[in-house]
């Protein structure tokens, strides 16, 4: 709990509220306001992946096979994203292989920039998608797009500007539907 300090600078009708009661008040006002605060607010959840862009997604899979022993999912192939992915599955998280899929992939230019590939994004997980969007709207962060596709794990998803987010594109994936 806080304490106010009432000056003679302050207006009547403050000074004619006893100070119990003004404290009483400002308390229940302040925790009023962070409890609506928290319930509009979304939390991050657990770091679900990091995505690498390559330049040959079959040869990328194979050597996580093969020299790190890591369980790789089948070639997926995500249209609506321009992307064809493999997972690897590992002990505390995944990592996502992107290679284009279509002219207008945006890994396509990403490649085109670094040839070798790179790490291209990560993901974290929300408990309410459309509470984020909302959240990132509040807080000037730019998304791409409006509204959320369907990701690779067919859970919503939607990315936030890297110049809106320090640099880095971030993607938010609903935890549940």
């Amino acid at each position: 709990m806080f304490k106010l300090n009432f000056k003679n600078s302050l207006s009547s009708s403050f000074n004619s509220i006893p100070f119990q009661s003004t404290n009483n008040f400002l308390t229940r006002k302040l925790t009023t306001i962070f409890k609506e605060e928290k319930k509009e607010n979304f939390e991050i959840g657990r770091f679900n992946h990091i995505a690498i862009a390559v330049p040959d997604l079959k040869k990328a899979g194979e050597m996580y096979k093969n020299t790190f022993g890591a369980e790789i999912s089948e070639i997926m192939h995500l249209p609506e994203h321009g992307v064809s992915t493999i997972f690897v599955k590992l002990a505390n998280t995944k990592i996502e292989l992107l290679h284009p899929l279509g002219e207008k992939s945006p890994i396509k230019g990403f490649l085109e920039k670094n040839p070798m590939g790179g790490i291209h994004h990560m993901c974290l997980e929300v408990e309410n998608i459309q509470k984020a969007i909302k959240q990132m709207e509040k807080s000037n962060i730019k998304t791409i797009g409006k509204e959320p596709k369907i990701g690779a794990h067919n859970k919503p998803v939607i990315f936030l500007h890297p110049k809106s987010v320090g640099g880095v594109l971030i993607e938010l994936e609903q935890n549940s539907n």
